[in-house]
């Protein structure tokens, strides 16, 4: 017996691949072109990290004069993580932006 193809939802199903295809490559877009801004904990250091996780430009505040090396890698250290957990939170925002109202097929 020959099964029963329903032309309407493949139809709908290519309709829906296409606009994912074009969601897709606005959120590429936004993620790499999207920049958060993080601090270390003293502030004396900032870092541009883009939603996609790129670490753009580094930036020291003040004199390094009066550091030690370890006291500075732990102020660097503690930026980078929290500029890793600002692109992810960035990339989650972007994508709920982008892609949130997009619906499965089996809630049609």
């Amino acid at each position: 017996m020959p099964r029963e193809i329903d032309e309407a939802w493949i139809d709908e199903a290519i309709d829906r691949y296409r606009r994912l295809d074009v969601l897709r490559g606005e959120f590429e877009k936004a993620v790499a072109g999207h920049v958060v801004s993080v601090h270390s904990p003293d502030d004396s250091i900032e870092v541009l990290v883009t939603a996609a996780g790129e670490i753009t430009d580094v930036r020291i505040r003040g004199s390094l004069q009066h550091r030690s090396a370890a006291e500075l890698a732990r102020e660097v250290q503690a930026v980078v993580t929290t500029a890793t957990e600002a692109a992810r939170w960035a990339r989650q925002k972007l994508h709920d932006e982008v892609f949130g109202a997009f619906r499965s097929l089996g809630e049609r």
